[in-house]
């Protein structure tokens, strides 16, 4: 966890005004009160996030919701993928996981 102070230090472009619009509007969630923010590694790489997009994309405080969320909806899917992908591996025969490869592979390629 670390400190808003850190995290200006950390982030050059990043300033006090944009992290606090950015906590109000719930891209990040910190824990702890005003003032006393602490960022855990979640919101830490979600910062950079933002500020890639904000920065790098020009992604406006308008669109930033939308495009957080698709983001976020990307990472939930690939991780109840992953939840598949371990189940199918821990509980399925051999020919079952080969048989859909092969399935998965002709409808993809």
């Amino acid at each position: 966890m670390i400190s808003i102070d850190l995290l200006l230090v950390r982030y050059s472009g990043l300033r006090q005004d944009d992290l606090d619009l950015w906590i109000a509007n719930f891209w990040v969630r910190p824990d702890g009160e005003p003032g006393a923010y602490l960022f855990g590694d979640i919101d830490v790489a979600r910062i950079g996030l933002i500020l890639e997009l904000r920065d790098d994309l020009r992604i406006g405080d308008d669109a930033m919701p939308v495009v957080l969320g698709l983001l976020d909806q990307v990472y939930g899917l690939r991780r109840q993928l992953r939840a598949v992908s371990d189940g199918l591996t821990q509980i399925a025969p051999d020919t079952v996981r080969r048989d859909l490869a092969a399935h998965l592979a002709a409808k993809w390629y």
